[in-house]
């Protein structure tokens, strides 16, 4: 066998955590399956899996091969199909990406079904996380980043801007009125975010003759994903500041209240972004291309 086949031997115990299964699936006899495994380990110097008479379980370092495995392994059959006849199933393997889960939520889980009725043998898998993962060492394709792209080596696909609105619930405006202008701030209340807990938070944000300004509040919670940032206005913990593309159904409701138009937080750029560490698999691309579409409509 070539090292390509024992990578597939080995992914395909580790999907389903028997090398009897793997070798009925593959046609092979046990034998050489647990052989091919074998190969592998001593080729790379690491042990991939914890074998016991139940089951066979990857361990850290075989994790961390398997996601390599599957990419190479799509790339590969990409490769050999390069030049075929293009079809509309024609698209295989796996694209990983991240998001945050309220983009997850109302934009691209929704519009999924779409895409994988058309490409039924794409693997799509959808991190939904607050924080800004490692491209790289993480191993996402793409990434759906709300904010400035600054990191080095990183190429940002511009989608659009999120206008920015400043929300109350029913419930605090009831308890506390509706500030009309910045100085009512000073007897309000806001929701504090925080990617990592325990740094000093911005305050309220908006735009002052086109300088950014950061007007520090009071408040008595700080959360650090936007689910729960949301879940804390509509249960009138205080007021938040958030992409009005992302609570426009529960303005629209009457759950949550606009307030302060006039002075909104500066919009906030969402791209694309991805690693410039080799050029893209056509997977990618088009899945890029799906999601760009999917984004822009989901802003208008």
């Amino acid at each position: 066998m070539s090292f390509l086949d024992h990578m597939l031997v080995f992914s395909r115990v580790a999907e389903l955590s028997s090398f009897t299964q793997a070798a009925d699936s593959l046609g092979l006899p046990k034998a050489s399956a647990s052989n091919a495994v074998q190969q592998l380990e001593n080729r790379l110097g690491v042990r991939l899996l914890h074998r016991t008479t139940r089951k066979v379980v990857l361990t850290h370092d075989g994790q961390a091969f398997y996601e390599r495995c599957k990419d190479a392994l799509s790339d590969m059959d990409e490769l050999q199909t390069m030049f075929q006849l293009q079809t509309p199933n024609a698209l295989k393997g796996r694209v990983r990406l991240d998001m945050s889960t309220v983009v997850a939520r109302q934009a691209v889980l929704p519009r999924l079904p779409e895409l994988l009725q058309q490409h039924p043998q794409l693997q799509v898998e959808i991190s939904s996380t607050e924080r800004r993962v490692d491209l790289v060492r993480e191993g996402f394709d793409c990434v759906v980043r709300a904010g400035k792209v600054t990191e080095p080596g990183l190429i940002a696909r511009p989608v659009g801007a999120l206008r920015m609105a400043n929300c109350v619930s029913p419930g605090y405006a009831a308890r506390c009125g509706l500030p009309q202008s910045i100085d009512d701030l000073a007897r309000h209340t806001l929701v504090h975010y925080a990617a990592t807990l325990g740094v000093k938070t911005t305050g309220f944000e908006y735009l002052e003759q086109g300088a950014e300004i950061a007007l520090p509040m009071q408040g008595a919670i700080t959360v650090n994903n936007a689910e729960a940032y949301q879940a804390a206005c509509l249960a009138g913990l205080g007021l938040i500041q958030v992409p009005f593309v992302g609570v426009r159904e529960l303005i629209d409701q009457g759950r949550l209240l606009e307030v302060l138009p006039r002075w909104p937080a500066p919009p906030m750029p969402l791209s694309l972004v991805y690693a410039n560490r080799r050029n893209l698999s056509t997977r990618v691309r088009y899945v890029m291309d799906w999601l760009h579409g999917v984004l822009v409509d989901y802003l208008q």
